[in-house]
């Protein structure tokens, strides 16, 4: 982290704790620059970052005020599903939701799709092209089905970051994060067998436990701290539960990352009834403070742990290039991913290892965390001006998805409905459970800076949501 991006952080806390306070004038340019030892170009720069994520704002030849702001929202508090094994319903709301997102002038807030237009992105169409140039015809063939050794070798230097000590020998290239979980989950479950889930839970995993034919127990999960570590122990005590699987970095969908504390707490419970821990770290890169946080199987240490991961939300879901690294379950996994689908994309493969080996993985990385924060900030302040009063809001510390809940009179799905006419895309937070719980609620993406068109859907959704309400 840079001088003036620590500095932006440091200030922007003091604005979120209160310590400057709504409307207050900050400290000036050159006061900054003595308390904190720094030039004034770099307090410069970081009250142009403060600006831009609309915490303050500046008044000509009187300097720079925290700008005005309504209360923030309160967090949603712990989610209360229902606490038994269920069968997953709503795969033809999903694939609803999936198809109205497609074709042009749509505006999607409900999709987990990155912004792919970050000029930090053109060193890698540079590496397509440059690979494409010398038609190496060993790159049209079979790959390994551990996949390409340029590329693991990279994954496994990437994982150092998160405490993660892996060689490319422990790592299987993948189409994507999708087939990383399906390997994962074949790989220790059977038809029939029961699985344990945060909840709200993404719901490409809840469809793949559909079709594999494995039942859900939905654990109680907070929207800062993450799943309930005592919901998640009676539910092992009481059902043959044959593993869980959890987002504890950057949350899909509340954002939130866990305390190390509650994520070794897992662990321990996980080695005390002997099950696996299948951990989706596929946002984790995009967490807002650095060193980004640790995993979870960075702590294992008995190969329980299955953690899988792509470039599908940090680079370009197009290129499908995931990987799992499946611990004790190596030999499992390997047979899962040649009955999938044998070996993964060669091309893009090495385009990815030469893009991260260049050092421009880490500089979009870098760009690309600022950008999701300010948007984030504009989007929490534009939901707290158009939603209706007495909606809770996550408050996410990576990624580019929030959580928003509403009063329990209200049913979105036909809030969602009227939207789709307008060519608002949302995902209803029923999507999110495998008992169509959370209908009054929803997933936002802030991916996308608010433009003249999503400000004008933002307004349009908060009219919606508030006759929905007036009306329930």
């Amino acid at each position: 982290m840079t001088r003036y991006q620590h500095l932006a952080t440091l200030l922007a806390e003091r604005i979120e704790q209160g310590l400057y306070r709504s409307g207050e004038r900050l400290p000036s340019v050159r006061s900054l620059s003595s308390e904190h030892g720094v030039s004034i170009s770099t307090v410069q720069q970081a009250y142009h970052i403060l600006e831009d994520r609309q915490l303050i704002s500046p008044q000509p030849r009187s300097g720079y005020f925290v700008t005005q702001r309504k209360a923030q929202p309160p967090v949603p508090q712990l989610t209360r599903p229902v606490q038994r094994p269920v069968e997953i319903t709503q795969w033809d709301a999903v694939l609803e939701q999936l198809i109205a997102r497609e074709g042009g002038g749509v505006v999607a807030f409900g999709g987990g799709t990155p912004d792919v237009t970050q000029p930090t992105i053109k060193p890698l169409w540079r590496e397509l092209s440059r690979i494409a140039q010398y038609q190496q015809a060993e790159l049209l063939g079979y790959d390994s089905i551990y996949g390409m050794r340029a590329l693991r070798e990279q994954i496994s230097r990437l994982m150092l970051d998160s405490g993660c000590i892996v060689t490319s020998e422990d790592i299987l290239i993948t189409t994507g994060c999708h087939e990383a979980l399906s390997i994962a989950i074949r790989a220790v479950c059977e038809p029939g067998d029961i699985v344990a889930v945060e909840s709200p839970s993404f719901h490409g995993t809840l469809h793949k436990l559909r079709a594999l034919g494995i039942k859900v127990i939905e654990i109680p999960t907070d929207s800062v701290t993450g799943i309930s570590i005592e919901a998640l122990e009676l539910a092992l005590e009481q059902w043959p539960v044959k593993a869980v699987i959890l987002v504890s970095n950057c949350n899909n969908p509340l954002g939130f990352i866990m305390p190390e504390a509650r994520k070794k707490a897992v662990l321990t419970l996980a080695q005390r009834f002997d099950i696996a821990i299948i951990e989706d770290d596929v946002y984790g890169e995009l967490a807002f403070e650095y060193p980004r946080p640790m995993t979870i199987k960075s702590l294992d240490l008995d190969g329980r742990v299955l953690l899988c991961s792509s470039f599908s939300k940090t680079l370009a879901p197009g290129l499908r290039i995931g990987w799992i690294v499946p611990g004790r379950y190596l030999d499992r996994a390997l047979h899962m991913k040649y009955i999938i689908t044998g070996s993964t994309n060669t091309f893009a493969q090495l385009a990815v290892a030469e893009f991260i080996r260049n050092g421009n993985y880490h500089r979009h990385l870098r760009r690309v965390r600022q950008h999701y924060q300010r948007n984030l900030d504009v989007l929490t302040n534009r939901v707290r001006q158009y939603f209706p009063s007495g909606i809770c809001v996550s408050r996410p510390q990576g990624g580019f998805l929030m959580w928003v809940e509403l009063p329990e009179n209200i049913d979105i799905v036909s809030v969602c409905c009227a939207l789709r006419e307008e060519n608002i895309h949302i995902a209803v937070g029923s999507l999110l459970s495998a008992s169509g719980k959370y209908r009054n609620c929803l997933r936002l993406s802030y991916a996308l800076p608010v433009d003249d068109a999503i400000e004008a859907a933002l307004r349009k959704t908060g009219e919606a949501l508030s006759y929905a309400l007036e009306n329930a």
